[in-house]
């Protein structure tokens, strides 16, 4: 599906998506004017902006416990290190999944890699971010990744693969 992610702090800055790729940059009016009524429009109160790269995501992702909202009360919400006697292959997997979740609300779209442990593979896998190089730049052609920025610096919105996956409330 065609979307026009449509910037209202910066009429000049619109991108459109079709499928996966980035289809084209501009100014909102033209990119109406280019396609039509055939194109979804999200607006942001922000920029998009190229998706940011977590060089440090196999610590992150690979020692580090990332509590479930249930556990608060208990383990606060912050990451925890893991002990010499590790977790389980399934709260492995869980815990990876919340890791980047936080991670595609600050707008990150690549990771370092390679990791080791099998359920944070899958969860990075699965989550579609890229691994092992920097996220595209903001081209036509290039893969749909990127995040919309508020003014403050906050990400409202990232997109991985075209796919809208974090949107601030």
């Amino acid at each position: 599906m065609l979307t026009l992610h449509r910037s209202s702090a910066d009429a000049s800055r619109c991108v459109a998506v079709d499928g996966a790729r980035i289809a084209a940059l501009g100014p909102y009016e033209e990119l109406r004017a280019a396609y039509g009524e055939r194109a979804r429009v999200r607006e942001w109160a922000g920029t998009p902006v190229p998706g940011r790269y977590e060089p440090d995501a196999v610590r992150l992702l690979e020692t580090l416990y990332w509590p479930d909202p249930r556990e608060a009360d208990e383990l606060g919400t912050e990451p925890l290190p893991v002990g010499p006697e590790g977790m389980p292959d399934p709260r492995w997997g869980a815990s990876a999944r919340r890791g980047l979740q936080r991670m595609l609300a600050r707008g990150v779209t690549a990771v370092a890699g390679p990791f080791t442990r099998a359920p944070v593979r899958t969860a990075v896998q699965r989550s579609g971010i890229l691994v092992g190089s920097a996220a595209p730049a903001l081209a036509p052609g290039a893969r749909a990744d990127f995040a919309v920025l508020g003014a403050d610096g906050d990400c409202l919105a990232t997109v991985v693969g075209g796919r809208l996956v974090h949107r601030r409330a």
